[in-house]
């Protein structure tokens, strides 16, 4: 316990809530830049066959970015700590599965740019999951309380605008529009149901690169059984897949960054709550509407009061996430936090004190040295033949972008990921 308290005392004095909006913050650059090649649906791929795409990239990310950062040897140990997490592990890579083959559908009927603020709906879910079973907001004053539920009814109010704009535009194919946001508040309800396996992970001590290890099982099994269900069987979905070969690279890469995107977002959810961590990474819409409109030209035809509309509804949900991110808990709020870990702690007969020292933010299990396995090296020459195997039989496709704006964006993606992953390391070694 005292070389745990020394180690802690030693590290940069970044505090874990600030740290947690930095988190938040990177992930919703990622999660937004992931979003981007879900646009290949308008020439005329499935959503099936690109969200297989992306799942197929999510497992190769899933296995080497935790085998990078902390070695089988440290994933091993902490899966053997906490078996009793599995399951929810699983179970959430199950529920991204459906929502986000879901969000595919969303984007292909009301556009990128539409789409993101209404499954973003997904951190009122969050919230009303954290309040309820995690004990957040719990001893707040009315002060935190009014920042969080004002932030909550300026998220739905813009979605409202954005859905009302919506059908406005698409007035021609009212089918098409409805579908579209049924598909999108469907996948916000998937989303936010997520997150309950993250927050319970966390208060017992898992950390977040073991979880989406596991999450990543959950996650393709799932999209590959939706995929074979409505392709018309397996014959069908290797002839898809074959004839989807020159574009597969771009989903692929896609469902990469999108674990990148969601391993921020866990540690904002570790180290805030989901309460708060979920709407400040939600503020992903930002870069979803810069890519759309930038760089996809979403905006092209639509009416100045449509635009004005469109902006004035994102402006309203992102000002709603700050509000609920920013309301930092007090003292009286975190012990119902300890509560919350102290129940789980009981229900699976965990070590509390360990518990109490990982969840603030350094792992006993870091300190233990594991002893790199040459079959990690491995890990990394597939994973890095897999993206070259894709890359060499990439095709241009017949998509109009903005390769200007396109670089832009990826350089500061890449900027975002430098800052957050020093802070992260310096202040919790990833833990």
């Amino acid at each position: 316990m005292s070389q745990s308290v020394a180690r802690v005392t030693a590290r940069p004095k970044i505090s874990l809530h600030t740290l947690g909006v930095f988190c938040g913050l990177t992930a919703a650059v990622w999660l937004g830049s992931a979003e981007a090649p879900t646009k290949l649906v308008d020439v005329g791929f499935s959503p099936f066959i690109l969200s297989m795409g992306m799942a197929m990239g999510t497992f190769v990310a899933r296995w080497t970015v935790p085998t990078l950062l902390k070695g089988t040897g440290f994933l091993f140990s902490d899966l053997r700590e906490k078996p009793h997490l599995l399951v929810w592990a699983l179970l959430a890579g199950m529920l991204w599965a459906v929502a986000n083959t879901l969000t595919i559908f969303a984007v292909r009927n009301v556009g990128l740019a539409i789409a993101f603020p209404l499954w973003n709906t997904n951190s009122l879910v969050g919230l009303l999951w954290g309040c309820l079973l995690f004990k957040e907001l719990r001893g707040s004053a009315a002060k935190t309380w009014g920042k969080v539920v004002g932030g909550a009814l300026a998220i739905v109010f813009g979605a409202a605008l954005l859905a009302v704009v919506t059908v406005q535009q698409s007035a021609g194919t009212p089918g098409k529009a409805t579908a579209g946001i049924l598909a999108a508040l469907g996948a916000g309800l998937l989303f936010g149901a997520m997150y309950i396996p993250y927050r319970k992970a966390y208060i017992s001590g898992m950390n977040p690169l073991s979880f989406v290890t596991i999450f990543t099982f959950g996650e393709l099994g799932t999209v590959t059984l939706l995929t074979v269900v409505n392709c018309g069987g397996v014959a069908q979905v290797i002839r898809q897949l074959a004839q989807a070969r020159t574009m597969l690279f771009w989903p692929f890469v896609g469902g990469f960054c999108w674990v990148i995107g969601d391993l921020f977002q866990q540690y904002a959810a570790k180290y805030i709550g989901i309460g708060r961590g979920i709407p400040l990474s939600n503020t992903n819409q930002l870069w979803g509407l810069a890519w759309g409109a930038l760089v996809f030209g979403e905006f092209t035809g639509l009416s100045g009061d449509g635009r004005l509309l469109i902006l004035a509804g994102s402006a309203i949900m992102i000002a709603g996430a700050v509000s609920i991110s920013m309301a930092e808990p007090p003292p009286s709020e975190m012990e119902n936090w300890q509560a919350a870990m102290q129940r789980e702690c009981d229900r699976y007969a965990l070590d509390r004190e360990q518990v109490a020292i990982v969840v603030n933010g350094d792992d006993p299990l870091s300190s233990n040295k594991h002893q790199r396995r040459w079959w990690e090296a491995a890990i990394m020459l597939v994973a890095v033949g897999v993206f070259a195997w894709l890359a060499v039989g990439t095709r241009a496709q017949h998509l109009s972008l903005n390769l200007s704006w396109m670089m832009a964006l990826i350089v500061g993606t890449i900027l975002s990921l430098g800052l957050c992953g020093t802070l992260l390391w310096k202040r919790t070694g990833f833990s």
